[in-house]
């Protein structure tokens, strides 16, 4: 069961950071990885020679983990 959603982020300055997501609920690995992919969706655009870029510019999405 997954509690928290972590999000890692490459900043365009080169620093790696982990944003959390604490869910009100567990939830199955599955149920995780589809919120994860439909929150990367909201949260930023794919730009095909960048990634997933930040809509707020701070840089790209490097990947999730389902804790």
């Amino acid at each position: 069961m997954a509690k928290t959603l972590v999000i890692l982020i490459l900043l365009f300055d080169g620093t790696l950071i982990k944003e959390r997501l604490d869910f009100s609920r567990p939830m199955e690995v599955h149920e995780c990885l589809m919120f994860a992919d439909d929150h990367r969706e909201t949260i930023s655009k794919y730009v095909e020679t960048k990634g997933w870029v930040l809509n707020d510019g701070r840089g790209t999405i490097q990947g999730f983990i389902c804790e």
